[in-house]
């Protein structure tokens, strides 16, 4: 018997319609399972951030760790940790440009002898020592892109990179930077995420203020010494040479240019920075 095409339709519109309900059903466990997917990698990454914050602490723990100012930001809870995807990736700028901001702004900063912020890197984790050098000025230029919207360079500072008395300037605070990753060659810049951190310079100029700059710098050294087995060819006293070429650690030649350049310019007052190592 042949069947019409309309009872034909009809015949089938019932599977059609179980169909649709399975397909709408496993729409929606498939959403389900992303979205667990999803919250179970941020649980992965946010467990990972806190290992990485605890390798860090316990760095700057060791009794080893030659930086005195570091211990004190520590011990006094004015070390701010925080951890970013990629060092040198633009989208991770934004993110820290605005932490490192509000840092700044902070009572942690303004009320804390010795305050300082971490930014660490979840990624790359394998670096040559100019590989870093590149990553971190790239993020240091990023960041100055930023931050020239709303924020002039500090007038104390000089703005020039090669100058003797050059800071990074970042909200129109003067910044001391400290480079570390896993492939340095200094053994307190030894860690195994990238990590920048940054010191205002204020603090610096309250040591010297209080008669306590040149014992605190004598003693770290001595501690560097201790630890490395040698002098850190890049240290130098504030205005022999410029403060950048200690940023990323690596040991740079006498002809050696930062990468880095900003939008205007401005005289330099002061800079340098006692834990340098």
């Amino acid at each position: 018997m042949r069947m019409s095409i309309a009872s034909h339709h009809a015949k089938r519109r019932p599977v059609l319609t179980v169909i649709g309900k399975t397909s709408v059903r496993w729409a929606r466990q498939s959403r389900f399972l992303c979205a667990m997917s999803s919250t179970s990698h941020r649980a992965e990454l946010s467990r990972a951030d806190e290992e990485m914050k605890a390798s860090f602490t316990a760095f700057v723990a060791d009794p080893a760790f030659p930086c005195l100012g570091a211990k004190a930001a520590l011990n006094s809870g004015s070390q701010i940790l925080r951890v970013y995807r990629e060092l040198g990736a633009k989208e991770c700028a934004t993110e820290l440009a605005h932490d490192l901001e509000a840092f700044i702004f902070s009572d942690v900063r303004r009320t804390n002898t010795f305050g300082t912020f971490v930014a660490m890197f979840r990624e790359p984790r394998v670096l040559a020592e100019k590989q870093f050098e590149e990553l971190l000025w790239l993020a240091l230029q990023q960041l100055h892109q930023i931050d020239v919207v709303r924020h002039s360079w500090n007038a104390k500072v000089s703005s020039d990179a090669a100058n003797a008395r050059f800071a990074f300037s970042f909200a129109s605070e003067p910044l001391y930077v400290v480079g570390l990753h896993d492939g340095s060659s200094r053994r307190a810049r030894s860690f195994p995420w990238p990590t920048l951190v940054f010191n205002p310079h204020e603090q610096f100029e309250r040591l010297r203020h209080d008669g306590n700059w040149t014992k605190m710098q004598q003693t770290i050294r001595r501690r560097d010494i201790a630890l490395q087995g040698s002098t850190n060819p890049m240290l130098s006293d504030f205005g022999e040479q410029s403060e950048a070429r200690q940023y990323s650690g690596r040991a740079v030649d006498a002809d050696w240019n930062p990468p880095f350049k900003v939008s205007g310019g401005a005289s330099a007052q002061s800079g340098g920075c006692p834990f340098a190592h």
